[in-house]
């Protein structure tokens, strides 16, 4: 599978997939005390899109996957390796063997990679050393997140954020590399400030002898401590990668953020000079779907014709870990 020498990346299509159920804020508020006033003006969201009964992660993926080979031109028996970014997985040993079989993709290696709602840009960057060191020539790279399965519905400070969906983007060998920089961070003395834990409860074996069954906790989050962080560490790691990159803000197509909250798109915007203009945001219709949100972004605003061959864009995803990171890149070949 080595292309022989090493390259350039370049990203050369996008995909997108969303469950049909779309719940709306006036939805929730008939089973808890909210309003759409109170979340759309704290978060920005209107509707989320979320999984029903005997839907799975790996449709989402696939269908996300599917577009994306489309999009390039690319048939799934030209796959190198497959990259799935989720912290939702249908099968805690992982997705992305499933997703592969289900597209077709029969040379290609698959596996998941774990890094919450910065997943897709971890996985950008892990899935670019691949190609830029020979091993691998094109790349199919999916953020995918079910979040909806593993909230607590009683919980108004967390339920309202969350919404399902995939994103996917081709990658491939190129003799100009549009992949200019990037920055990755992570701090492990954050991680309680947005979690969704792993616990093992006591189970009697003999009346002598106990063991722990495994059992995972809803989402669980620190609303003020996280949007303090993201204002003051997203600004950072793109201004980072910028400078590796040899570039100024002011020279940016757009921003292109993780979808949270548009408080937090509006402030990191503010704090790097960039006007709302020049800003990605499709939150209001999906909510937070964690690695799944920015590539989902990319793939509308690629599809409408907004961004075009060549623009610069500057891309960052932050969450639970606490991990963060930031990848400026030029769209297309």
């Amino acid at each position: 599978m080595s292309n022989g020498s090493l390259a350039g990346v370049a990203l050369i299509g996008t995909g997108a997939a969303a469950p049909e159920l779309a719940v709306t804020n006036d939805d929730l508020a008939q089973v808890m005390e909210t309003s759409d006033e109170w979340i759309a003006s704290r978060t920005g969201i209107r509707q989320r899109r979320l999984l029903a009964p005997g839907e799975s992660l790996t449709t989402l993926a696939v269908q996300a996957g599917t577009q994306a080979l489309e999009a390039a031109g690319l048939a799934a028996s030209d796959l190198d390796l497959i990259v799935l970014a989720t912290s939702t997985a249908d099968d805690r040993f992982g997705t992305a063997s499933r997703v592969q079989h289900a597209l077709g993709a029969t040379r290609a290696v698959a596996f998941d990679l774990t890094a919450a709602c910065s997943g897709f840009i971890f996985g950008l960057v892990t899935a670019a050393q691949f190609i830029r060191t020979g091993t691998y020539r094109t790349v199919l790279l999916i953020g995918a997140d079910g979040l909806s399965h593993w909230v607590d519905w009683s919980d108004r400070r967390t339920c309202v954020l969350f919404g399902d969906g995939a994103g996917a983007v081709v990658l491939q060998a190129n003799s100009e590399d549009r992949l200019l920089g990037f920055e990755l961070r992570s701090d492990g003395s954050g991680h309680h400030h947005l979690n969704m834990a792993c616990q093992a409860e006591p189970q009697a074996l003999t009346p002598d002898l106990s063991i722990g069954r495994g059992n995972v906790t809803p989402i669980t989050m620190n609303g003020q401590e996280v949007y303090r962080f993201a204002v003051k560490a997203v600004p950072e790691v793109v201004e980072k990668s910028l400078y590796r990159s040899g570039l100024a803000s002011a020279e940016l197509d757009w921003l292109l953020l993780h979808q949270a909250n548009q408080r937090i798109l509006d402030a990191v915007a503010h704090r790097l000079a960039i006007p709302s203009a020049k800003v990605v945001s499709n939150l209001e219709r999906y909510g937070n779907t964690s690695a799944a949100s920015i590539p989902l972004a990319l793939d509308e605003w690629v599809r409408a014709g907004r961004i075009q061959p060549g623009h610069l864009i500057a891309a960052s995803g932050f969450g639970a870990g606490l991990t963060w990171g930031a990848v400026v890149f030029r769209w297309g070949i």
